[in-house]
């Protein structure tokens, strides 16, 4: 395959930071609004965001997450605290969140620092999921090596009888995090790689400041 031939060019208008709200998080508001009610099909999802956390040693690694819950302090997804990203972020709290909305020629790129949040928060959101979901957080040693897909399910099916008339208890090793912004990206694809990007960035007090840069 010829990758130097795979090229789009994004006919989309641009923006300008008079286009945005000097809140970055009503500006995120409105971005996903967009990207919501133009989403292409039910099979793709707006509120997946590329989570990227480091360990000690200063390895990256990535994968993708679902953005349940955002407000004025930030942006929420859950997980088990177990698993490589929760370590990763006990050890090294400053990461980085993509949103890629391709139908829109746009992305979002967020950096900032994770913390768990409340049980409340996370028994709330736990007691919301579908039943299925929620035997299956209780069964997933997220990220540790396993037999077979076999031992997975027969450890569900236990789970299932054993909970079978009971509300299932929220697993210690299970809840939120709440990613607090500190810079914040908005790309518009233009023509010839002339990329509008409006930046947010936060002076540690609370005060943001808007600027262009350079595609």
């Amino acid at each position: 395959m010829d990758f130097k031939a795979l090229r789009k060019e994004y006919e989309t208008a641009g923006f300008g930071p008079e286009d945005l709200s000097d809140n970055p998080m009503e500006s995120f508001q409105q971005w996903f609004a967009e990207a919501t009610n133009q989403s292409p099909g039910d099979w793709f999802e707006p509120n997946a965001m590329t989570l990227s956390t480091s360990d000690p040693s200063g390895r990256v690694s990535s994968r993708w997450v679902l953005l349940k819950g955002v407000d004025a302090d930030g942006f929420r997804f859950y997980t088990n605290y177990d698993s490589d990203k929760g370590q990763q972020i006990e050890a090294n709290p400053n990461v980085a969140l993509c949103f890629h909305w391709p139908y829109l020629g746009r992305q979002l790129r967020i950096e900032g620092q994770a913390e768990r949040t409340s049980k409340q928060d996370s028994e709330q959101y736990f007691h919301s999921r579908p039943r299925g979901s929620q035997i299956g957080a209780m069964v997933s040693r997220q990220s540790q090596v396993i037999e077979s897909r076999a031992e997975l399910e027969q450890y569900r099916d236990s789970l299932e009888k054993e909970f079978a008339d009971q509300e299932i208890p929220l697993p210690d090793n299970w809840g939120g995090y709440l990613i607090r912004p500190d810079r914040l990206e908005f790309w518009q694809g233009r023509l010839d790689r002339l990329h509008d990007r409006i930046a947010y960035i936060n002076d540690g007090a609370g005060q943001w400041t808007k600027v262009r840069l350079a595609p």
